[in-house]
């Protein structure tokens, strides 16, 4: 098979229009072609010239935030050349509110979005931007969701919520339709003052249910705008579904763009918006087809926005029933939003009736996504193409579906976080317990990376490293190894979140919306550019390579959405299966390559010669992660696989029900049927115990040992953070990226590769941090390799073979001598003030007090003499926080900013006295924490009062042989 030219165009979900035997309604999805196709990199020499020199559309971009669009030509200019010259390939053009009051402003004038003025500010960067050479993409909109101040309230979200009061019997329940509002008004980001409400329906039920005929319609006993409610003996709940409209406005809207936010579930109102939007700005531009990249779409929180005005008709024609009986029970309680606080809420439920509830709210929630997806998803697809502006979006969201939303666009995107209200350690832990932590990417990543996979799509953007708690105190090193964790979960373009537009004169620290403080005045802004080329370097290889997977894994996600609903949070406390992400996880830790499939992916694709097909994707053994529900169609499709020589591992229970009510009884006896004629399949439908709490790592080894699961590779010693993935380039050439994402401690294991890979080939290391490769020479495909912290390198097999060989500088060695009386120079940039100081013997800085609040460049010199045999080699400068440059007799050794800080100076020493010089760059946090009186720092530090960081040359520092 081709796997560049076969790329499918659409794919259809099962069933028709009327209702059908399958919950899932007939609708088209379609799918774009692979993005970035022009310019493709085929031969392996080309590879490596792209690797030495990036050109600008591997380089990272920048969230751009216009910062309450108060934006001026001159400024916006001086910041496009100061990201140019850090390395920066493109901008996200991301007016947002204002991150402060107006006192900070500097008296300068917010423009309004889409005015004459603004669509001006646009016109100078589309002109800068393209005389320096560097890409624009634009957000729709301003914040997220999309919205503005002037929609009409019909074309505004809505949501529909339920409020359940258990009540005695023989009482009178008193109430008004004011009092029920307030008590469900919903938590949102940002109230929207336009809100209206209207009570839907009251409802009264048994304190136990047991059949929908049990639970009375009350609505009608309101006289006016109250009610008084005889309630008969026995315990019984009140329920009253409540129906907001206008009910939330833009996060972070700036001037024009803020207010309600848009009905993502009304096709005309999607398309109004985005034409007034474009053609407003056209009409002074001109086609922005020769402007923009991207038109952007940011993640799709709509804050709990489930309803729309002909909701229940198309519930009702594609579902084959009547939601709003139902409608009341299938709700939890829910906070801001639209997160479930609880999920017993309201009535107790028999089991019988409950499994009924699970169903319809599953139908409720695949409807939902389907109306989501048919004219939201597609409306903008649509017209991103009659633009000649390639999408890119953030596509999966809240109640989006999570895999098949990301196939149609050109650019799919994931996000990946330093840290947020878990206060993870990125770099530190990696843990079982719980999936969130330690990862620097988000659980939604491997989907989207699914969907660009199934779909032939190289270019899979990221937001990252989405930062809004360690504003002042994320290294260089950190951001690396987060960046590294997202092209794992399959990420290859970075996309850094953010650059916040902020004038030169601004009072310090400037004006910061969120981010990393990637800023000039930020002490390792100087060393930015570091980390750009490395990330550069990196995507050069990525985007010109297929992943390659051959393992399939089906989620238990439709389940989720009839016990559960479908999550809002980006990082869901409560799954129903919440290993799910670490088994792609442990089948990349030991040497293999997964993909998540789904329903209608399962059933779009094709059976040939055992493997499950779809677009470039074959997979010969598909998991289902603890399924129960599933539909006919679905199961027919894996019966066929099986039969044709796949093999489904189903961990710990076999399917055993169909999704959705209509029928569903008959519907279960087919699954059952079919699931107790593939059990004669012993070899090829497996059942596997369920892991065990903190092993999944270690189970899937024994998995994998026990039923020869592929591996491309032999990993000897898995590892939780020792991370892997494989790519394939068009002239088949193997490309292995591994990640220590262990910021202090080193991984060693021994790896070996296949004939199928080495035969006739030369393995390279190829150092993103340099630029250079290097041979590595195998022994029977065999290599031990030793990772140090925070160290990723991609290992290359080509047919090139000219260069020199892999020689990993040493850690430690022989006579070995630790250097001390240390002469400091401190150099604080904002204070603009130099001191100077002595150690005999090396101190973190943040332990002395004179010194503890400092932030900017210490330059460590000492002395040592050497003699004849006894002159040192190697010089490992030991702990070093953040940035150092060493200087040995006058002659720079380079720059470090992450992991080993070991330089090779046999070159340099000489003949009695040398002179060492080590320059270190601290992090900013700890002065950060001695600021009175400033709210940008009251908002990041003072709140969130961090520990204080290490700082300078802490060491020991060593010299040996």
């Amino acid at each position: 098979m081709d796997r560049r030219r076969f790329i499918k165009d659409s794919f259809m979900l099962v069933l028709g229009s009327s209702i059908a035997a399958s919950p899932l309604a007939g609708r088209t999805f379609s799918s774009s072609s692979a993005a970035g196709l022009a310019g493709q990199i085929t031969s392996s020499d080309d590879l490596f010239k792209a690797f030495q020199n990036p050109d600008n559309r591997y380089r990272p971009f920048v969230r751009w935030w216009w910062n309450g669009d108060k934006v001026e030509a001159e400024e916006l200019v001086r910041e496009l050349h100061l990201l140019k010259e850090a390395g920066i390939g493109g901008v996200e053009i991301n007016p947002i509110s204002f991150p402060g009051k107006e006192e900070i402003a500097l008296g300068k004038k917010s423009l309004t979005w889409l005015s004459d003025e603004w669509i001006g500010m646009l016109q100078v960067v589309f002109d800068e931007a393209k005389k320096i050479g560097m890409t624009c993409d634009l957000i729709v909109g301003s914040g997220w969701p999309f919205g503005s101040e002037t929609l009409p309230k019909d074309e505004r979200a809505s949501v529909m919520l339920t409020y359940a009061k258990e009540v005695e019997g023989g009482s009178v329940w008193e109430s008004s339709k004011y009092n029920l509002c307030k008590l469900v008004d919903p938590g949102v980001s940002q109230t929207n003052p336009r809100r209206t409400c209207e009570l839907i329906s009251l409802k009264l039920s048994p304190a136990t249910i047991s059949d929908i005929s049990e639970v009375i319609d009350v609505t009608d006993r309101f006289e006016g705008d109250t009610i008084c409610l005889q309630i008969p003996e026995g315990k019984h709940v009140v329920y009253a579904l409540i129906r907001f409209d206008s009910f939330a406005e833009v996060i972070n809207g700036a001037p024009g763009a803020a207010g309600s936010i848009l009905n993502h579930m009304d096709a005309k109102a999607v398309r109004k918006y985005l034409d007034h939007m474009a053609d407003t700005i056209e009409a002074k531009t001109g086609p922005l087809s020769g402007h923009l990249r991207a038109f952007f779409v940011d993640s799709m929180e709509l804050e709990g926005n489930n309803w729309t005005q002909d909701f229940a008709e198309e519930f009702a024609k594609r579902r084959g029933y009547d939601i709003m009986p139902w409608l009341p029970l299938t709700m939890f309680q829910v906070g801001r939003l639209g997160n479930v606080e609880k999920f017993e809420y309201g009535a107790a439920k028999t089991p019988e009736f409950k499994n009924k509830l699970d169903r319809v709210r599953f139908d409720f929630e695949l409807t939902k996504a389907e109306l989501l997806h048919e004219r939201y998803t597609a409306t903008f697809l649509q017209w991103c193409r009659e633009k000649g502006v390639k999408s890119r979006a953030q596509a999966y969201g809240r109640g989006f579906f999570p895999l098949e939303s990301s196939l149609g666009y050109d650019i799919p995107e994931g996000e990946s976080w330093t840290t947020n209200w878990l206060r993870h350690r990125i770099g530190e832990e990696m843990g079982d317990e719980d999936y969130r932590r330690g990862r620097g990417y988000t659980m939604i990543n491997k989907y989207v990376s699914s969907a660009a996979h199934l779909t032939g799509k190289r270019l899979v953007s990221a937001e990252e490293m989405t930062n809004t708690y360690k504003v002042f105190n994320t290294s260089l090193e950190f951001l690396k190894v987060g960046s590294d964790m997202s092209a794992i979960s399959g990420t290859t373009h970075s996309v850094w979140h953010g650059f916040n537009y902020s004038p030169a004169e601004a009072k310090f620290p400037g004006w910061v919306q969120y981010g990393s403080y990637y800023n000039e005045k930020n002490t390792w802004w100087p060393y930015f550019k570091q980390l750009n080329d490395y990330r550069a370097r990196m995507s050069s290889q990525l985007q010109n390579a297929d992943m390659y997977t051959d393992i399939a894994l089906l989620p238990a996600n439709y389940d989720m959405w009839g016990e559960m609903s479908v999550p809002t949070d980006p990082f869901p406390v409560q799954l129903n299966v919440p290993y799910t992400s670490l088994i792609w996880e442990a089948i990349h830790k030991n040497g293999g390559g997964a993909d998540y499939v789904t329903e209608i992916i399962l059933k779009d694709a094709t059976v040939k010669k055992g493997k499950l097909c779809y677009g470039p994707k074959e997979y010969g053994n598909l998991f289902l992660i603890e399924v129960s529900g599933i539909t006919a169609e679905s199961m027919a499709k894996i019966s066929e696989f099986v039969k044709a020589g796949g093999r489904v591992f189903c961990v710990g229970k076999y399917p055993e029900k169909s999704l959705g009510f209509k029928d569903f009884e008959a519907r279960d006896a087919e699954i059952k049927a079919e699931v107790e004629s593939l059990r004669k399949y012993a070899d090829r439908f497996i059942l596997l115990e369920k892991p065990e709490d903190g092993r999944y790592l270690e189970w899937y080894q024994d998995v994998m040992e026990k039923y020869s699961l592929p591996h491309t590779i032999t990993i000897s010693n898995p590892d939780r953070f020792l991370l892997q993935n494989r790519y394939v380039t068009d002239d088949k050439s193997d490309m292995f990226l591994f990640v220590n994402a262990h910021m202090s401690e080193s991984r060693e294991t021994d790896i070996i590769f296949p004939k199928s890979v080495t035969a006739g080939k030369t393995c390279w290391i190829y150092d993103a941090a340099t630029g250079k490769r290097y041979r590595l020479p195998l022994r029977n495909g065999m290599v031990h390799f030793t990772f140090g912290p925070s160290e990723t390198y991609l290992f290359v097999f080509n047919r090139q073979s000219s260069g020199p060989e892999w020689a990993p500088l040493p850690v430690s060695g022989s006579s070995t001598r630790t250097l001390g009386n240390w002469k400091l120079t401190l150099h604080h940039p904002q204070e603009n003030w130099t001191k100077e100081y002595e150690m005999a013997e090396l101190k973190d800085l943040k332990d002395i007090p004179e010194y503890s609040g400092f932030m900017g460049d210490i330059t460590y010199k000492t002395t040592f003499k050497a003699y004849g045999s006894s002159k040192p080699a190697f010089i490992n400068l030991g702990k070093v926080a953040e940035v150092c440059e060493l200087t040995v007799n006058g002659q720079p050794c380079g720059v470090k900013w992450f992991g080993n800080r070991v330089y090779d100076i046999s070159s340099l020493v000489k003949e009695g006295e040398n002179t060492v010089e080590v320059k270190v760059t601290t992090l900013m946090i700890n002065y950060m924490k001695t600021i009175k009186d400033n709210a940008v720092v009251d908002r990041f530090v003072t709140r969130r009062n961090p520990a204080p960081a290490p700082m300078g040359l802490i060491g020991p520092v060593k010299l040996y042989k």
